[in-house]
Parts: structure tokens; C-alpha cells; sequence
């Protein structure tokens, strides 16, 4: 589990260095695999840019550059030979000089190319490391070209934004509630003696409609679908996600796609509920029914693959159609697209089994799936839910309608544990103080009855 540091100091002050950190979130059980730093295979990359252009006299496709590097240290008009198509004089790209180093432990050494001496390397985003798609002026077969205005001299990781941490946790089976930022932040407000902020989300449903009129929901299956909770939004706007947001979703392992699904991948990390998005436009009759599939049913993923369903598997369908595998992928009929308008989110439990089963025979593993099949906790649900609305408004990318529906035809148990200081104790060669024990695990979210 990938938690940006950034995102976890939502949850609790933290002020310890990172390796400190990693060891104490380690000694309380929390143990960390590796510390994340963006950029740190990065270094002495900088803004430039390209003076001249010279055609080489030994090539008919390299190019002789002098670049500025903004930097005294290593000139305003360094010579580097170059064979990228797209190079023109004013072009600002990453320059990466003489000792830099590029991820993969790629250096940069004084070096001739067809007897041109070249002092540098001119970067493409790829050779950064970065998506194409995610950064203007970023081409597949040629340099960066870096929008004009920004400034020379500029390290390329402070152009980026890079240089933020984060720690990537090893979570057992039985720790559930650690597959979230939240989760962990808990656990680090408790391992530093800091207090903990839990997410309590706020909505405002602004939308002029009541979701109980707009859709339906119906559970055929209440052993394997505990509880149903969903929302709808109304006046939605797709577009991009907001820098912050692309930024936590990326350092946590995800790729950024749009806004709304955005929102639902977020509040999954965060608070550790599985949620999703349908298109309402493509729900027949707005009516969503949880039930088994049909032996041979099939429908067609969101990876772009058709599955063939049996007897055995839950599945979330309308009046005449398979709209997603539940607890493991949506369907592509009813994905949010750009001419989204409307949606329906889904915040549901289902049973931890059913969701592990239905997952390996359809050879899926997903972000949903993995924290399905360790059991979560219904109550849980309506919280994420509302979460993810908050964060509609929050990006002004829609309207929360009025009310919303919350079938939970199978409320769980709390489980009661029998608790006895002497024999954890005793169990484990210790001798700690009850009342620390209790402490703990009060802060842990547990209820002691006396």
C-alpha cells in the first residue's frame, strides 16, 4: 500500500524524518518496504534553452546545439549534438549537463558524437521518466518542448513538482483497515502520540432532484450483498481532475482518468471502500439489481475484454444487462465517458468469499477485489459514499441531488472479544500496563465494555 506523506499528514501531525518514521511505523507493526522520493533518480536536469541550430557536417539527422542552462556553473551556451526532428532556436526543453543522472542510473559524460564534441543531453519526457500524456508540449519521438515563459535555469524536479515521499507499506491479510490512508494515518497519529483527524465529510445537495425518484435499487442476494448505498449527481462535467488530486493518485500507484472516476479511486484509497460510477444515461430505467449471473451470461469489461459469466457470481445489472462484475470491475456499457451528464455512484459491501471466488475465475485482480475479499466493514459505506460526493463539490464538477438510497438488508455483528491483560501478557513474555493496553486499542477504534 503506496501512501503519499503528503496525504497521510491529513489524518495526524507528523514532524519526524522519513527513515525515523519508517522505523517507528515498522517497531508498531505497520512495517515499511521501501521510501518513495519523486525524482530522486534525477539530478542536474534543468530548464534551457536552444540558441542555435546547426545541421552536423558528418550526419544528415544530428544536429549541433548551443543551449543555454541558466546556470553560471555550466554556461549559457553549451555545445550539445542532438538528433531529435522537432529542435528549433528558442525551444525550451530539459537539459540534462555533464554528471546529471536520469532514471535507470543513466549518466550524462562528456562524450563525441561523428567528431562533434557534446557537452549535455536535450531530454525528451520519456527519458524523464514522465507520460507523454500528462505533460504539455511532451511528444513521443522528440524533445519536451517546455511552454515558453518558463523560466531558465529551473531544476527540472522543481519544475515538476517532484521531490514528494512516499511510503509503501507492507499490509497483512488480517489488517484490513491499513489498506487506506486513513487506516495508516490512524496508525501513525497512534504510534507518534499525535491525535488523529478522521474524514467526516460534508454535502450540501444542491441538485434539484431526489435520488429516490431518479433510480432503484434491488438486492436478490442479501447474503452476498450486505449493503447498497448510492447517490446520484446531476449537471456533470467531465474534465481532468485537478493537479493535487492527479498528483496523490499517481504517487499512490494509480493513473489519473477523469474527474468522476478520479473521485471514486480516491475515496477507495483513502478510506479503503471499493466505490463506482454509472453512466445513468445507460442504466435501463435507472434500476440497478444486484443479483446472481446467468450461466453463459455475458458482458464486456472495462479493460475491453468479454467475460463469460456463470451461476456463481454476483454481478450489478439493470432491467436487461450485466453493468459490472460486483466487487471486481465495471462494465464498458455504461462507463463515464466525456458526454457523461449524469451518474450514479455506488458505495456497497459484498461478501468477502463470493468477490475472491468471482475474481480468480474471471483472472482479475483489482484495486476493488483486494480489499473486497478481506472483508470490509458495511458501516463504512455510506461515509465513502458522502465522501465522494463532497468531492463533486468540492471540483465543482456536478450537482449531489436530494436523499439518497441505502438498502442494508444484512447487518454483521460486531464481533466481542474477550479481553484480558494477564494473558496478552503472558502470551507474548510482556509485562504491559492495562491501561495502556486499553488505550490502544480504544484509539484503535475498538469499544471496551467494563
Amino acid at each position: 500500500m503506496k501512501a503519499p506523506l503528503e496525504w497521510l499528514r491529513d489524518f495526524t501531525d507528523i514532524d519526524m524524518e522519513n527513515r525515523p518514521l519508517a522505523e517507528a511505523m515498522t517497531v508498531s507493526g505497520s512495517k515499511v518496504e521501501e521510501i518513495i522520493v519523486t525524482g530522486d533518480e534525477i539530478k542536474h536536469v534543468y530548464t534551457g534553452r536552444i540558441l542555435t541550430v546547426a545541421n552536423h557536417p558528418d550526419s544528415d539527422h544530428l544536429h549541433v546545439l548551443s543551449v543555454d542552462t541558466g546556470k553560471d556553473e555550466f554556461g549559457h551556451a553549451v555545445q550539445i549534438v542532438c538528433g531529435a526532428p522537432n529542435v528549433y532556436e528558442g525551444m525550451i526543453c530539459p537539459v540534462a549537463v555533464i554528471g546529471a543522472t536520469l532514471p535507470g542510473g543513466f549518466e550524462i559524460k562528456r562524450s563525441k558524437l561523428r567528431g562533434v564534441e557534446s557537452f549535455g543531453m536535450c531530454c525528451s519526457a520519456q527519458e524523464l521518466g514522465l507520460s507523454v500524456a500528462e505533460h504539455e508540449g511532451a511528444t513521443e519521438d522528440g524533445l519536451w518542448d517546455i511552454p515558453q515563459g518558463t523560466s531558465i535555469g529551473m531544476d527540472i524536479k522543481d519544475y515538476l513538482g517532484m521531490g514528494s515521499v512516499t511510503i509503501d507499506f507492507e499490509i497483512t491479510s488480517n489488517r484490513p483497515d491499513c489498506f487506506s490512508i486513513e487506516g495508516l494515518g490512524r496508525e501513525a497519529a497512534i504510534t507518534l502520540g499525535h491525535e488523529f483527524k478522521p474524514c467526516v465529510p460534508k454535502i450540501k445537495q444542491e441538485g434539484l432532484l431526489h435520488t429516490e425518484d431518479v433510480a432503484k435499487v434491488d438486492i436478490l442476494c442479501p447474503s452476498l450483498c450486505y449493503r447498497y448505498c448510492t447517490r446520484t449527481i446531476e449537471d456533470v462535467t467531465i474534465a481532468p481532475s485537478p493537479d493535487w488530486m492527479q498528483k496523490r493518485l499517481t504517487e499512490a500507484g494509480m493513473r489519473p482518468i477523469n474527474n468522476i472516476v478520479d473521485i471514486t479511486n480516491y475515496v477507495c484509497l483513502e478510506l479503503g471502500q471499493p466505490m463506482h460510477a454509472f453512466d445513468l444515461d445507460y442504466l435501463k430505467n435507472n434500476h440497478i439489481i444486484v443479483r446472481l449471473a446467468e450461466k453463459g451470461e455475458e458482458t464486456v469489461t472495462l479493460d475491453d475484454t468479454k467475460r463469460v459469466l456463470d451461476d456463481s457470481m454476483l454481478v450489478i445489472a439493470d432491467e436487461e444487462k450485466v453493468c459490472a462484475i460486483a466487487g471486481v470491475m465495471g462494465a464498458l456499457n455504461s462507463e463515464v465517458i466525456p458526454t457523461t451528464k449524469s451518474i450514479l455512484f455506488e458505495s456497497a459491501v459484498f461478501q468477502s468469499v463470493s468477490v475472491r471466488k468471482t475474481a480468480i475465475r474471471n483472472g482479475l485482480r483489482t484495486e476493488a477485489s483486494s480489499r473486497y475479499e478481506k472483508g470490509l466493514d458495511p458501516e463504512n459505506a455510506l461515509r465513502a459514499l458522502d465522501r465522494a460526493c463532497e468531492l463533486v463539490e468540492m471540483l465543482g464538477c456536478g450537482k449531489v441531488s436530494q436523499g439518497l438510497i441505502d438498502v442494508y438488508p444484512t447487518k454483521l455483528s460486531v464481533p466481542k472479544i474477550p479481553f484480558s491483560a494477564s494473558r496478552v501478557n503472558a502470551f507474548l513474555g510482556t509485562d504491559i500496563d492495562e491501561a495502556f493496553m486499553i488505550d490502544i486499542l480504544t484509539k484503535l477504534g475498538c469499544k471496551m465494555e467494563m
